[in-house]
């Protein structure tokens, strides 16, 4: 007898947190603030600022945007790559803006809002290279970042080149600097800024193909079974572009505003699996 008695506390118990957990809005509103997790030391998405040590960025922007659409106050949290998950899931954050981007892997554990921003995976090459397109890599050479999403897509988006893997993106680089390989598969951030540092002390040149090789869609990311506070975020983002709040943004650290001087040509918008 006294085991159905605890076998139906126990449950009540869990029903009782289950409900208390399924409304995570209520929670961060009872609260007053909103714990928004970043990747840390990710710039111009989230690192800190040299003047103040205040940690600035575009995520840093968007979670500020989420505080303020709900009416909360913000607490930052800077978490290092392999955390970002783990910290959402046993809820020491509520949401990540943290350059995560949708991957089914990651869309079976937890959610996405719309897309807040698209980072294209694109090729780099000498700038007196002849080739202009990703169709005439065909049966070149080429570089990434061993077990990084763009060795993955280079797998399946350029299937006729020949892709060599390097232990870090820096080794991957010097593979194109000794014309070891004709193109360099990476984030066009980072691949700027290869560029960009290469401009700088003269040599050779660098510039990147056009067409990206993939685009990753990045949206915030909250625990499954939150339903209003996914509505919530998609509201905010909607209203954030409506008000050009994020383009404001985009462009002082990604845009004209900054060194990569990239434009912008996505929409807030539910992520569309590519």
């Amino acid at each position: 007898m006294w085991q159905r008695h605890l076998a139906a506390a126990l449950f009540a118990t869990l029903a009782m947190t289950g409900i208390a957990r399924a409304d995570q809005l209520a929670d961060i509103k009872a609260r007053g603030t909103l714990v928004c997790g970043t990747q840390n030391a990710s710039e111009p998405y989230a690192f800190p600022d040299a003047a103040t040590r205040k940690i600035v960025g575009f995520d840093v922007d968007v979670c500020s945007a989420l505080a303020k659409g709900l009416g909360v106050k913000l607490e930052h949290r800077a978490l290092s790559t392999d955390a970002r998950i783990p910290e959402l899931k046993t809820r020491r954050v509520d949401v990540l803006a943290a350059a995560v981007a949708w991957m089914p892997a990651r869309a079976a554990q937890v959610d996405f809002s719309d897309q807040y921003f698209v980072a294209p995976i694109r090729v780099l090459v000498r700038a007196d290279s002849p080739v202009q397109t990703l169709e005439q890599l065909s049966g070149k050479k080429i570089a990434a970042s061993e077990g990084s999403s763009s060795a993955a897509v280079s797998v399946t988006r350029l299937p006729d080149s020949n892709l060599l893997t390097f232990h870090d993106i820096s080794s991957a680089f010097l593979a194109l600097q000794q014309g070891k390989v004709e193109g360099l598969v990476a984030g066009q951030l980072i691949l700027a800024r290869f560029a960009n540092e290469a401009a700088t002390k003269g040599g050779q040149q660098y510039r990147l193909l056009t067409k990206p090789v993939f685009e990753e869609r990045w949206g915030v990311v909250m625990n499954k079974g939150e339903p209003a506070l996914r509505d919530a975020v998609n509201k905010i983002l909607v209203d954030y572009d409506k008000s050009n709040g994020l383009q404001d943004s985009f462009e002082k650290w990604l845009g004209s505003k900054s060194v990569y001087k990239f434009t912008r040509d996505y929409k807030v918008e539910p992520i569309k699996v590519q």
